[in-house]
């Protein structure tokens, strides 16, 4: 977090500006709401008036009007965070704005931001916070790139590996199978398949 409240209305103002000029706005708003999470710029800056702002709840810092806040929607911010292009850099601003959202009292009061739910079930959202949680080094390897938050998911045992296979031919099935499965498990397979039930 950036103690420069004067650093922070620079970065605050910059988004706001990007929001307000729509859709060319958009193209360099996603990054510089990458930004503002990033460094917590928004929970303290000076306005262009010279007033000192304070943000405990980072709905509070979108919803108030400018100067003070954003005057946007958490909607708009989320649209925002999925259209960031890069993979990598959608999986931070993700992970980024769940961490500012969980800043809220209780998740009780997170469902009730402008109609926003908290992750839950399967979703990418729910996926990174269990891994930040649970798991920090494989959240770290979905921040880098090199894993999907699905693999790392499947890699700390919060998910079973599951695979599609064709049953349009027996030989694609067995294929498909062999391909993902150890052969002490194909071979287990096989005496399954051929018991009687």
């Amino acid at each position: 977090m950036s103690a420069n409240p004067q650093a922070n209305a620079a970065l605050v103002e910059a988004l706001g500006s990007a929001l307000r000029e729509g859709e060319h706005g958009l193209k360099h708003g996603p990054m510089l709401l990458v930004r503002v999470l990033r460094e917590e710029s928004w929970r303290s800056f000076v306005t262009q008036r010279g007033e000192q702002v304070e943000h405990e709840r980072f709905e509070q810092f979108v919803t108030t009007p400018p100067l003070k806040g954003l005057g946007a929607s958490m909607r708009l911010i989320k649209k925002m965070i999925e259209s960031v292009e890069d993979e990598r850099e959608r999986a931070v601003a993700q992970d980024l704005f769940d961490r500012a959202l969980q800043r809220a009292p209780s998740r009780h009061a997170l469902d009730n931001i402008q109609g926003m739910r908290a992750p839950d079930g399967t979703s990418r959202e729910a996926g990174l916070r269990r891994l930040r949680k649970d798991a920090p080094q494989l959240h770290a390897e979905v921040l880098a790139g090199r894993l999907t938050t699905h693999a790392a998911m499947v890699r700390a045992g919060f998910r079973r590996k599951v695979v599609s296979v064709p049953v349009d031919k027996p030989e694609n099935t067995a294929r498909a199978l062999r391909r993902n499965l150890e052969p002490e498990a194909v071979a287990e397979l096989a005496r399954l398949l051929m018991s009687e039930t």
